[in-house]
C-alpha cells in the first residue's frame, strides 16, 4: 500500500470562479502563484457570510478605540480636511 499523505481540509465559498476561504488558510497563498486544490460540492447552501458580521464588529471596535484616544481631535474641520487630502482624477469618458 502507498503511503499517502492526509490532506489539510479548509472551508471556502465558491462563488463563480472564485473560493472565498471561511477559515484561516496555514500556508500562505500568494496572489500571483497557482495552488492546486481539491473542491468537494456540498450539498448544503452556505450559511450568510459570518467573517463580514465579525469583520464589521472587529472594524466598530477599532473604531471606538480611535474616539477614545481622541485620534482625530486635530481635525477641527472634517470637510476642508477630506478636500485637502483627496487626489481628483478625471473620469473615463468624461471631459474635464
Amino acid at each position: 500500500m502507498e503511503n499517502q499523505a492526509v490532506l489539510t481540509t479548509y472551508k471556502a465559498i465558491l462563488r463563480g470562479n472564485y473560493l472565498e476561504w471561511r477559515s484561516n488558510v496555514r500556508v500562505p497563498v500568494s496572489p500571483d502563484r497557482a495552488v492546486a486544490v481539491y473542491v468537494t460540492v456540498l450539498d448544503e447552501p452556505a450559511a450568510p457570510d459570518e467573517s463580514l458580521k465579525s469583520q464589521g464588529k472587529r472594524m466598530a471596535a477599532a473604531l471606538e478605540q480611535l474616539a477614545q484616544l481622541h485620534a482625530c481631535a486635530e481635525i477641527t474641520d472634517p470637510v476642508s480636511w477630506e478636500h485637502e487630502r483627496r487626489q481628483d482624477r478625471p473620469l473615463p469618458g468624461r471631459e474635464v
